[in-house]
């Protein structure tokens, strides 16, 4: 697997590792990522030694978002860069890729835990909701990013932020892109745990689940899944992301609140057509 996700065999029996290895772009999702991270959940949903699975970030942080890179492409008219043929078409079961690298944490058989420190912004908060449970250091930054580049959430924050959180707060979270402290995510529901060592921390709580019957834990998944999201609902909230996000993307006032953050002034959007 590319360098910029690694897979670890941890030293706990059917404990698996993904850790997400661009530090030096404060593991931000280029395109690569993309295509890494959903490799990498097909390749654990064929393993029936996997008991359960840790997705953490190396160096200062978990995920800052979408690459930087990215954003410059819309700015000139090229999309989202992930795909090239807009979002809507459905690439992995009821998701296109940039959904499925969120959606699959919650597609593979076994408890999925995030470990969070740092930034998680963006496309990497969507990343860490798709876990059954996050552990956080208090000092992390968490923020729904989307509004700030003028697009919608659309890697599935719609559907796992809606499971968590009041209605009028993942109302706020995504009309203002606040950030939060880890400890306002846990008040408000996003982080199950908050610590001093989320990684170490999920890695107990991993090898503890690794402990019980395997078959009573695949079960309590699908029944989990079905019960707080069925997949019929699932896949139409995915599908009204993508549509409302292939509308946005390259749209003037887009446009602008990308050159407006690159250029770092205020924007000057025009008002929408009725």
């Amino acid at each position: 697997m590319s360098e910029t996700v690694q897979v670890i065999r941890t030293e706990y029996e059917g404990v698996v590792e993904v850790r997400l290895n661009r530090p030096d772009k404060m593991n931000a999702l280029d395109t690569g990522m993309f295509t890494n991270l959903a490799n990498v959940g097909e390749e654990l949903k064929k393993d029936p030694t996997l008991r359960a699975v840790v997705i953490s970030g190396e160096g200062r942080c978990f995920c800052a978002g979408l690459d930087m890179g990215n954003f410059s492409k819309m700015a000139e008219g090229g999309g989202a860069g992930v795909g090239g043929n807009g979002l809507e078409p459905r690439t992995h079961g009821d998701s296109n890729l940039a959904q499925y690298v969120a959606m699959v944490w919650r597609e593979l058989p076994v408890p999925v835990i995030a470990a969070v420190h740092g930034v998680c912004f963006g496309g990497g908060l969507q990343i860490a909701l798709g876990a059954d449970v996050r552990f956080a250091t208090p000092d992390s930054q968490w923020a729904v990013m989307e509004i700030k580049w003028g697009l919608v959430p659309d890697m599935g924050g719609m559907v796992l932020l809606n499971e968590l959180v009041r209605a009028d707060v993942f109302r706020e979270l995504c009309y203002t892109g606040r950030v939060l402290s880890g400890q306002e995510a846990g008040e408000l529901g996003m982080v199950t745990h908050i610590g001093g060592n989320p990684r170490e921390e999920a890695l107990a709580m991993a090898q503890t689940i690794a402990g019980k019957s395997p078959d009573a834990i695949r079960a309590m998944k699908r029944m989990l899944n079905n019960a707080i999201t069925p997949k019929e609902q699932a896949a139409r909230i995915l599908l009204e992301e993508s549509r409302e996000q292939d509308r946005i993307i390259g749209s003037p006032n887009q446009v602008e609140a990308v050159y407006a953050n690159l250029e770092k002034r205020a924007p000057k959007f025009a008002d929408p057509k009725l």
